[in-house]
């Protein structure tokens, strides 16, 4: 996807409850770039503009994984703190 999409559909599969920023969303890219968990080439968008296109590294991806996980861990403390709140 390129840029402009994934930021439409983040906002899409969150029913509008998440937003990101292209200040956010770029300098991010190009940081999973740096770290190969992406990789990126230049195409042309449904608009015929030109676009830059993004797609999950084998690297990326296992480091999907590994955020999912922390992720998971992080939310069930969470979870454990507010039943005793």
């Amino acid at each position: 996807m390129h840029g402009y999409g994934i930021t439409l559909h983040i906002q899409m599969v969150s029913k509008d409850i998440l937003r990101v920023e292209e200040g956010s969303l770029y300098p991010a890219l190009h940081r999973m770039e740096q770290d190969g968990w992406v990789s990126a080439e230049w195409g042309i968008s449904e608009n015929n503009r030109r676009a830059r296109y993004y797609r999950l590294s084998a690297k990326g991806r296992k480091q999907l994984a590994e955020e999912e996980k922390n992720w998971e861990r992080l939310t069930q403390a969470v979870a454990h703190v507010l039943q005793f709140a």
